[in-house]
């Protein structure tokens, strides 16, 4: 059932439309205080009274019933207790049955999102830095595909630009193509970074790898061939870490795909006489808006980011015709992306208010920010190693009878990793360090997967639930069975919001009130009756984090 919709039709307050009253109404921090509550201080301007006295007045008139068992009226809020046998059983059922469709929605249907992520540079190292962008990108896209949109993941690989010219110049004077074989990215993130140290001392190198991007552009067969062999290289390097982390795409056009569709965009901005020249470049102005201009081409005429940003927007929607256009992009992107969509929107793309920068904040080092060109990197794949070695020590030594160690450790290990990087908001910088990522207690990743082992080994000590008859729910029951109730607001709340720490916070929550539930409420030994509610708590709990971890791109093991 719905509760809020119950409440809020059952109210029936005159000039506020039900869907509006149902928005407003909350859930309580404290149990003790109630199910749901209704703040009337929201009121108070349409119903020209204080919230005190509409909320007496509301309670006045509210018919309590075998659903809403309590209506009180606390300091201008109106409180619901909802009647807890019929909720226990209403919650409990629903999950059990739907099992890991539990949580799942069909409030996308029909409706496409594109999600833009992970979006690594070829021939770069897949480095700490890009572990924010793949995995929010990553739960998004499974968020949506859970709530029923066609979610589209998208990979816009960073192919195209000077830095090929970079590489190409770096592999001719300090490399080979067996060098390149043999030692795949390590080779070509060496021969990059020394390329950027001797272009202090010789800065001619810039000039030079700038012809050969040229090449690369007017489709030179050396300089193209070259290119591939980077580009094949990194992409089978950076699969092994999708892997790992879950992670998979519909789509790899990159930013050389766009390479043929950036003319008719140049040539819209010249019919619609918003692009100007500035210096030989090819500008959008945009100082009315507050912002400097958008450079589209260059003084050589080569393109830009923007310029292929442009290109993207307009094929995806052709392509796609989608409900909201996702770029999971680090805050420091924020100009950026306010200059593209500005610049969509003054071509008359009316959709420009449908693409979205999804800003998260950004890693670095204990010792300072990375850089690539430096070579001041921590590489992912060795982030996931460590974490993954840590795990199956960790196994080793607490339960070294288990079977299939190698899985999870692998299971544990990726886990803690991906949780530590989706565990708080979004928008917050991170400083890297081990201890923290590697940390096997408190509120952490295999806290809630040794949750969903617990439950795993109870059922299978005690057994399956079977029916049972209501009886006086515990606070320790009911506050577990409450928490099971939110999970597709949180779901839902994720997908609105773009944060998928909501789902992890979630995991959190409802794992600690578990393992409460867990030492103050007995199964084995009680009466069938308790002992069936009880076993329905546990098989609903395992089925909803299984769920919650699986939506972050995180596997439960059944043992740990």
């Amino acid at each position: 059932m719905d509760y809020k919709q119950y409440i809020s039709s059952k109210l029936n307050i005159e000039g506020v439309s039900e869907s509006d009253v149902m928005s407003f109404i909350e859930t309580p921090p404290n149990t003790e205080m109630g199910d749901y509550a209704l703040p009337c201080f929201k009121l108070s301007k349409i119903m020209h009274a204080s919230p005190v006295q509409i909320a007496e007045n509301l309670k006045s008139a509210f018919s309590c019933d075998d659903i809403i068992s309590e209506c009180n009226a606390v300091n201008g809020y109106l409180n619901f207790k909802v009647n807890r046998n019929g909720f226990a059983r209403s919650v409990l059922s629903e999950v059990i049955s739907k099992g890991d469709k539990y949580g799942a929605s069909d409030i996308g249907s029909g409706k496409t999102v594109c999600v833009e992520y992970s979006s690594i540079n070829i021939a770069k190292p897949f480095h700490i830095g890009h572990l924010l962008t793949t995995v929010i990108g990553s739960s998004l896209y499974k968020i949506y595909k859970f709530l029923g949109y066609n979610a589209v993941a998208i990979n816009h690989l960073g192919d195209y630009g000077t830095q090929f010219g970079k590489l190409i110049v770096a592999y001719k004077k300090w490399s080979s193509e067996k060098q390149v074989l043999e030692g795949r990215l390590k080779e070509l993130s060496r021969i990059y970074v020394k390329f950027h140290e001797e272009a202090k001392i010789h800065p001619e190198l810039d000039d030079e790898a700038r012809r050969y991007f040229k090449l690369i552009e007017d489709g030179d067969k050396e300089s193209n061939e070259l290119f591939l062999m980077f580009k094949k290289i990194t992409l089978e390097e950076v699969e092994k870490i999708y892997k790992l982390l879950n992670v998979s795409f519909d789509s790899y056009a990159g930013e050389s795909f766009y390479s043929d569709k950036m003319a008719p965009i140049v040539e819209e901005l010249k019919e619609k006489k918003l692009l100007k020249n500035s210096d030989g470049a090819s500008i959008v102005d945009l100082e009315e808006f507050g912002m400097p201009p958008c450079l589209i081409l260059k003084s050589d005429g080569s393109s830009l980011y923007a310029t292929r940003d442009l290109a993207a927007a307009i094929y995806r929607k052709k392509t796609y015709d989608f409900y909201k256009s996702l770029y999971v992009v680090a805050y420091q992107q924020n100009l950026h992306f306010k200059q593209f969509f500005k610049v969509l929107e003054l071509m008359g793309k009316e959709w420009a208010k449908d693409c979205v920068h999804v800003a998260y904040g950004m890693v670095s080092l204990e010792s300072g920010a990375m850089s690539t060109r430096e070579g001041n990197v921590v590489l992912l794949e060795d982030v996931i190693n460590k974490t993954i070695e840590k795990a199956y020590k960790v196994i080793e030594e607490k339960n070294p009878n288990l079977e299939n160690k190698e899985k999870t450790a692998r299971a544990v290990g990726t886990g803690a990793v991906i949780f530590s990087a989706l565990q708080n908001n979004k928008i917050k910088d991170i400083v890297f360090s081990y201890d923290k990522v590697l940390s096997f207690e408190g509120e952490t990743c295999p806290y809630v997967q040794y949750t969903v082992a617990r439950c795993n080994s109870l059922l299978s000590k005690v057994g399956e639930p079977k029916d049972y008859n209501d009886k006086d729910l515990t606070i320790e029951e009911y506050e577990v069975i409450n928490q099971l109730s939110k999970f597709k607001d949180a779901i839902i709340y994720a997908s609105e919001k773009y944060e998928p720490s909501a789902v992890t916070r979630y995991a959190l929550d409802l794992a600690t009130l578990f393992n409460k539930f867990y030492i103050n409420c007995k199964i084995a030994g009680e009466d069938e009756n308790t002992k069936n509610l009880r076993l329905s708590i546990v098989k609903s709990v395992k089925i909803t984090l299984t769920n919650a971890l699986r939506l972050l791109g995180i596997e439960t093991v059944e043992v740990m």
